[in-house]
């Protein structure tokens, strides 16, 4: 099977981790000559907030998912490592809750791999608050590489 699409999904919660996620991204999509998809899942309260924090104009500009992701700062860093590193990609944005809109994106582009970041939990703490990359890793229509926070 050839490896033609990554999807690479980014939360809030992956300020911290953007260099491994690209590094690791890279690894895989140069060599292969694949595709990457940047995703952004925004709940609908992090949508909005980040359309106000944005300051985009609400009369007249593009309030779509992609166009609030693409302007969005830890897209924008992205990008320029793919860039660097002569890696294609497209910027998708999607409004609703993490895993299930992760899980979605990644069918609509027809993944062949996702990449999602995470940090390690305890199994009680996944049941009390749930786990994003767990979720994606049990319902994605592909392989899922999961990249871990640094643990220093």
């Amino acid at each position: 099977m050839a490896l033609e699409t990554i999807l690479l999904a980014v939360g809030h919660g992956d300020r911290d981790r953007i260099d491994r996620l690209a590094e690791e991204t890279i690894d895989v999509a140069g060599p292969a000559g694949a595709r990457v998809v940047i995703g952004h899942v925004f709940t609908e309260a992090e949508y909005e907030d980040t359309i106000d924090n944005l300051e985009f104009d609400r009369d007249a500009e593009n309030l779509s998912a992609d166009a609030v992701a693409a302007r969005h700062a830890t897209i924008r860093e992205l990008q320029k490592h793919f860039e660097d590193a002569g890696v294609g990609y497209d910027v998708r944005g999607a409004v609703g809750e993490h895993g299930k809109s992760i899980v979605e994106l990644a069918k609509d582009v027809k993944a062949d791999r996702v990449v999602v970041g995470g940090r390690r939990r305890s199994p009680a703490g996944k049941a009390v608050f749930g786990s994003v990359a767990q979720e994606v890793m049990l319902s994605s229509p592909c392989p899922v590489t999961f990249v871990r926070a640094d643990t220093n």
